[in-house]
This record gives C-alpha cells, structure tokens and sequence, in this order.
C-alpha cells in the first residue's frame, strides 16, 4: 500500500487503534443529557471528519495521548459527515464555532475549552477531572 494510501485510506482507519470508552453521539438528545451530566462529570465531545486526512491523524494522536477512565470523563464521539445538524446544535448550544477535527470540554452546563485540530492534543484534561 503507498504512503498516500495510507494517510487517507479510511478502511484502515481502525486497525491499529486504541479503543477508548467512546459513546457515539447520534441524537439531538443527547446534548440535553451531555448538558446535564457534566454538572456531575466533565464531558467531552469529539468531532471528527471521517473524510479528512487532517481529522484523522488528529484523532490518531488523540487516541495515543488519552490516558484517562471513564470514572474521569464521559467521551462523546460526533462523525461529523453523518450528524452535521448535531455539530450545528453544538456550535449553538455550547457558543463555540464550528471546527473540525474539534475537541469540547463540557463542565456545569458550558463549553469551558474547546479547541480545533492539532491543538486539541494541547489540552490539559487533567485540570478538568
């Protein structure tokens, strides 16, 4: 397989790759009870693009670097190509601009991070457990 292949060949996508507590975010419900939960527990949310080499590496190194439990965080992750109304209802809700590949920290009810492509893997979760 060529190098292109392998940087953005999405059937690979998977193979390799750590499995973390994902709870994939397919409904518009499921906003109210992240809003709701995150009083409790921090939750973050991952929106990612399924089509995008950028997307994926980011997500990648995500995965890497993610060394938390789910008794720290509850992990939402959006696929961006088939929920794009529910990345609008968050950009909405949370008051944050849509980006992609996009990480959200949501604590008490807010948005109290959120950032875009490589610099999601710049957050210091730790402070937010």
């Amino acid at each position: 397989m060529g190098l292109l292949s392998k940087l953005f060949n999405s059937s690979s996508e998977n193979k390799d790759e750590k499995e973390l507590p994902w709870n994939t975010l397919t409904s518009l419900n499921q906003l109210d009870e992240i809003k709701e939960k995150s009083i409790t527990k921090t939750q973050l949310i991952f929106k990612h693009s399924t089509r995008c080499g950028i997307s994926r590496m980011v997500k990648n190194q995500f995965l890497k670097d993610y060394d938390f439990t789910e008794q720290d965080f509850d992990l939402y992750y959006l696929d961006l190509l088939n929920y794009r109304d529910i990345s609008n209802e968050i950009a909405q809700l949370f008051q944050v601009y849509h980006e992609s590949p996009q990480l959200l920290v949501i604590k008490n009810g807010i948005a109290v991070a959120n950032k875009s492509h490589g610099a999601i893997n710049d957050i210091d979760l730790k402070k937010y457990i």
